[in-house]
């Protein structure tokens, strides 16, 4: 059987998943202490219903094509989350991409993000480097003026990990990180062989100490809508309810609109009106 060549290891996780159960909590019977942490292959196997040698195979990572409902039982047996769950399924069902080609904005998703001021807004590639963001975006999280002739872009990740401004201003800096990285990895599922992510990775595994310890823990989490409040010394209290859209026509987009409250709405107004008149 032929190894799987892939970006992303799902031996990797499979292992990460398993290793964090103990037989008590899946209902088996422990015999004495272990010599490694967490369920044993044909542990896995037994509650999944599948051969042990089967499982084994697939959590080295080989060609050997499970069905929706081998993978549903696996997940099961692991006590995976619904995100986990569906992460397990790209892992050992990747979908091949066609080649990646540079991304470019149509105009009215231009123009759709700079006529939601005051609400902060912007978009982010398949990436997660920022593509377009409206002047709300950059009061509210410190990114630079925006410019179509900018020779690099910020990436979303890089700046939330690197920026020590940022830390400084998030009391829960190192929560929000991990959960970053774990929809940072989420991400990555879609596109294994996609070297601007493998750059990012290698980066960040060099250059953050947080990255480092994070992300071998296979965490994976989806983005979904939530409400969001925190404090800034410029702006006061701040509380919004962020959305996230994908384009159909391109659904590598995220589309990220942080609607704000009626009282941050009236702040965010009235310092973009300062900004207005003093750029005169």
């Amino acid at each position: 059987m032929e190894v799987i060549a892939t970006g992303i290891s799902l031996s990797e996780f499979l292992r990460s998943r398993r290793e964090r159960l103990n037989p008590e909590e899946v209902g088996l019977p422990s015999y004495g202490r272990r010599r490694t942490p967490g369920l044993r292959r044909e542990e896995v196997a037994q509650l999944a219903h599948i051969g042990t040698s089967w499982y084994t195979s697939l959590e080295q990572g080989r060609s050997i094509n499970p069905s929706e409902d081998v993978l549903n039982n696996i997940a099961k047996a692991l006590r995976l989350t619904e995100d986990e769950r569906q992460h397990l399924h790209l892992l050992a069902r990747p979908i091949i991409q066609a080649k990646v080609e540079e991304q470019e904005l149509n105009v009215g998703l231009e123009r759709t993000v700079r006529a939601l001021e005051p609400n902060p807004a912007f978009i982010i590639g398949r990436s997660w480097d920022l593509l377009l963001w409206n002047q709300a975006a950059e009061i509210v999280f410190r990114l630079p003026v925006f410019s179509n002739n900018m020779q690099q872009r910020p990436n979303w990740l890089r700046r939330f990990l690197m920026d020590s401004s940022l830390k400084s201003h998030n009391n829960d800096w190192e929560s929000k990180a991990q959960v970053m990285i774990a929809r940072f990895r989420a991400d990555y599922a879609h596109f294994p062989n996609d070297d601007r992510y493998k750059k990012l990775i290698e980066e960040f595994m060099q250059n953050s100490e947080l990255f480092r310890e994070i992300w071998p823990r296979h965490d994976v989490q989806v983005v979904t809508d939530c409400h969001k409040q925190w404090y800034d010394p410029r702006i006061g209290e701040m509380e919004f309810e962020q959305v996230t859209l994908q384009p159909p026509t391109d659904p590598e987009l995220k589309v990220i609109i942080f609607t704000a409250s009626a009282d941050t709405a009236g702040r965010l107004e009235s310092l973009l009106r300062t900004r207005d008149h003093e750029s005169y």
